[in-house]
């Protein structure tokens, strides 16, 4: 090997172990990434917002301050006015769960068997005992260790540490309560305060430390994606110093078409989740869907999420809509598929645009991987990997198609 050649391969090994140390240092320290994936988020979805700001002849700075202070104090001004209402639904709906699952144990349960039963879908219902074939001593284990044996006149034989005795159902039924009540309490408290003093303190210990570490982790990640928004450019420039300079063109149209991309899927997606949501509200007000502003909360926040969010945020507004009239439910649902029809054909094409653009097979396969191996930080994530693994394999095909002299024609740069 010449010495020419020695050197060519010291450049592609150097980058291919930092690569490598890179990779390596991401795999352990992933406890810690959340903090920079977000700042990377929001970076590049504030981005826009803070050009914007510059051309107005703000510093790149003030600009940065004056979009944080707008977007959360818009996100603080609309939590200052929907909490009361939404933590007041959110209180009602708590009570109402029960009533509604005793109402489909007892009403909706039974109607279904019915409508089986008569179609000959389902056994009939076991038939009852006649009194005369009941049996006449029934022997049960007790709450107290003791062994009772009931028998048919209403009495019943308890098993007493002197021998047995005879009581009616209903005074053994009385004098167990209030005794098993009063026992249970005395011992509940000294247990509870025996026992639990420490487990209270490690909880109120546990919350502080929750809470304080969000703030913290706020305030780290949106520190963050200020120094990306600031030092934008000596970023992109140094990724750039990488490539060799002959290819330094092609790597700018990759970025170039990375970010047709994410910016379709990113910044798309989020300004479509905040259509949907008000026009949830809007619809399910007018409908007169019991707990509209959390269900359109709901469906704000599900449709980060192509295609699964949708459907699930379609369920709790129908079963809600189903405890109202079949009516309700009914109009909640054709509602729904009228707006996620307005988000397919309208919406994508206008906001997201042709190029970014992912076959829904390819769209459901990320959002099942995801969140197989990273749960719902993997599915949220999901789509613009995608959208970036499709941007890069785009790119070096049209690279290897121009180095093929039968395809160099059609494959010049677009």
């Amino acid at each position: 090997m010449t010495e020419g050649n020695g050197r060519a391969w010291r450049r592609p090994l150097f980058y291919g172990l930092s690569a490598a140390v890179v990779a390596l240092v991401v795999v352990v320290a992933h406890e810690v990434m959340l903090p920079f994936v977000l700042a990377l988020v929001i970076a590049y979805v504030l981005m826009p917002l803070v050009t914007w700001v510059e051309k107005r002849r703000v510093s790149r700075v003030g600009a940065i301050v004056l979009v944080y202070v707008v977007v959360l104090g818009s996100f603080g001004l609309f939590a200052r006015l929907a909490a009361p209402r939404v933590g007041q639904e959110l209180a009602l709906l708590r009570r109402e769960i029960p009533e509604a699952m005793s109402e489909v144990r007892d009403v909706w349960i039974p109607r279904a068997e019915e409508k089986l039963r008569s179609a000959g879908m389902a056994p009939p219902p076991p038939a009852a005992v006649p009194a005369s074939h009941a049996p006449a001593f029934i022997v049960r284990s007790q709450p107290d260790g003791t062994v009772g044996v009931e028998v048919g006149s209403g009495a019943r034989v308890v098993q007493t540490k002197n021998g047995y005795a005879v009581r009616s159902s209903e005074e053994e039924k009385e004098a167990h309560d209030a005794n098993r009540t009063l026992a249970d309490a005395v011992g509940a408290s000294f247990t509870y305060m025996e026992q639990n003093a420490l487990e209270l303190a490690r909880i109120g210990r546990d919350i502080l430390f929750g809470v304080g570490r969000a703030v913290f982790v706020f305030g780290i990640t949106l520190m963050l994606a200020a120094y990306l928004m600031i030092t934008r450019e000596r970023i992109l420039a140094f990724f750039e110093s990488l490539v060799a300079p002959k290819n330094r063109a092609d790597f700018r149209a990759l970025l170039g078409r990375v970010d047709l991309g994410l910016s379709g899927v990113v910044r798309g997606q989020l300004v479509i989740c905040l259509i949907n949501g008000a026009l949830c509200a809007i619809g399910f007000a007018l409908i007169g869907l019991k707990y509209w502003p959390v269900l359109a909360i709901v469906a704000t926040v599900f449709s980060l999420i192509p295609i699964f969010g949708s459907i699930a945020s379609a369920v709790p507004a129908v079963l809600l809509g189903l405890t109202q009239s079949l009516g309700t439910a009914v109009v909640v649902l054709l509602f729904i598929i009228g707006v996620h029809q307005v988000e397919a054909n309208v919406l994508n094409p206008k906001i997201m645009g042709d190029s970014a653009k992912i076959h829904p097979v390819l769209v459901i396969f990320s959002l099942l991987v995801g969140e197989h191996f990273f749960q719902a930080v993997g599915a949220l994530l999901a789509v613009p990997a995608m959208s970036i693994a499709q941007s890069l394999f785009l790119h070096f095909r049209e690279v290897i198609d121009r180095t093929d002299p039968e395809l160099a024609t059609e494959s010049a740069p677009r």
